[in-house]
């Protein structure tokens, strides 16, 4: 596949690396000399210096047979005129930019990106999508990660391995002997920073990251197995006054009317803005970092903390204050992947990383065959993939312990007929069952192929 990135910053960069990493012919486009010296030192892609929306530049990055051209610079207009460009002269089949303006978003303008006027395929907008994942860690009190797959009928969920955790150093293959009724499958284990595809032998340490595969209707007893039982938060309170945060305030509204809601904006007009934006959402304006204000917003009470403004030292100084005061649970925006290590050990205990959020919305697009939804886990350790079973898919149609998994893949759950089925052995998978599976980045490409639609099967 010929894809043009137009965009060499964090989200452009991961885009192409994964894209590139899966033998696809990639360029990327950017006007700034220094981030196409990084990328052409660093991807084997090509690169071309431009402006992402100029017809000369884009007829140089190949657009004249490219498949999907990926819009993801610093500034909307040059995303959508990029596209506009990319359908009207070059003809791109498929076409996704990132905008972030919300006046663009409005679902009163939703014609403009209709064929006829603005042809965008795909619009991602980062604030929106960071906001809703953080809506679901705060759904689920003690976990890291959220991930809902097929309707929320699975969950991916992640925890942090405390020393309360009853199955610290018990090998994997014990769990089905301990919780022979829990449908659970442990697809990744984050160990000092590495990213491993556990086997039946391995066990769990404290201060492991563990991410699993559960069936919605499991969770809290999962979350029990892993000494995790805390109480959702009733009272929150929000760092920053951004979009990120004015669409969580305006989320948790909506879908928790009971709980208390408090945001601290440190510019006065945006403060202003956001408290005539929101419902019942208290704003303070002033600085997450100022005790004073800590202490009107009454941080000590609060069961959870999200620090979401546009600085990651300010989100994890903010964030390890609230813990000081008393908060149970802190969460921090950070953009920054050097400061993924220091954010446990300092007592964050939630990292939300906007790129990865980003860079997963984008990759389900791009996925080929009958695959519904992909998820980055873990700075590109791996995906996790929810697809359609096809009748011509060597999955299909024998017990599991007779098909031949690639290295590096595991099925996580099956839904048939509408009711989650954890794998085993005996396991048979029919045409037309939901798969959900991990499959580490080298291994991405022969999961596509498992869930293509081949010529026979016509």
């Amino acid at each position: 596949m010929k894809v043009i990135v137009c965009g060499a910053g964090q989200v452009g960069f991961n885009i192409a690396h994964y894209l590139a990493g899966e033998n696809n012919d990639v360029t990327i486009i950017d006007q700034r000399p220094e981030l196409i010296r990084k990328v052409s030192d660093t991807l084997d892609v090509q690169v071309v210096l431009g402006f992402a929306s100029h017809p000369a530049v884009l007829e140089q990055a190949g657009a004249g047979d490219a498949d999907m051209i990926i819009a993801v610079t610093a500034a909307d207009e040059v995303n959508m005129v990029a596209c506009q460009v990319a359908h009207s002269l070059f003809n791109v089949p498929t076409k996704i930019a990132r905008v972030r303006s919300q006046s663009y978003l409005a679902p009163i303008w939703a014609n403009l990106f209709s064929r006829e006027h603005l042809p965008i395929d795909v619009i991602i907008s980062p604030e929106i999508e960071v906001a809703r994942a953080i809506t679901k860690r705060l759904q689920v009190p003690g976990a890291i990660d959220v991930i809902p797959l097929v309707g929320d009928k699975v969950r991916l969920i992640g925890v942090r391995c405390t020393e309360n955790c009853p199955l610290i150093n018990t090998p994997l293959r014990q769990l089905t002997v301990l919780f022979p009724d829990l449908a659970i499958v442990i697809i990744g284990i984050v160990r000092d920073g590495k990213a491993i595809v556990p086997t039946s032998e391995d066990q769990m340490l404290e201060g492991d990251e563990v991410y699993f595969v559960v069936d919605t209707a499991h969770v809290d007893r999962a979350l029990t197995a892993f000494g995790r039982e805390d109480q959702e938060a009733r009272r929150i309170v929000i760092f920053g006054g951004g979009n990120i945060g004015l669409f969580l305030a305006q989320q948790l509204e909506a879908a928790r009317p009971g709980t208390s809601i408090k945001i601290i904006e440190s510019n006065k007009e945006r403060a202003e803005f956001v408290a005539k934006a929101v419902g019942h959402t208290v704003v303070i304006h002033g600085d997450a970092l100022d005790p004073e204000i800590l202490e009107e917003a009454s941080v000590g009470a609060a069961e959870a903390v999200v620090a979401v403004t546009n600085d990651d030292e300010t989100n994890i100084l903010s964030g390890l204050l609230a813990k000081r005061y008393g908060c149970r649970r802190t969460m921090a925006l950070i953009n920054k992947t050097t400061y993924n290590s220091l954010v446990a050990p300092l007592g964050i205990d939630v990292a939300v990383n906007p790129r990865a959020i980003t860079v997963s919305n984008i990759l389900q697009h791009v996925r080929r065959g009958r695959i519904h939804a992909v998820h980055s886990l873990h700075e590109g350790f791996g995906e996790l993939i929810e697809a359609d079973a096809l009748e011509t898919s060597s999955l299909v149609g024998k017990p599991l312990r007779d098909v031949k998994l690639p290295s590096g893949v595991l099925l996580g759950a099956v839904v048939h007929d509408g009711k989650v089925v954890s794998p085993r052995g005996s396991t048979v998978i029919h045409p037309g069952d939901r798969v959900i599976l991990f499959a580490t980045a080298d291994a991405v490409k022969k999961v596509e192929k498992m869930f293509s639609v081949r010529l026979e099967y016509f």
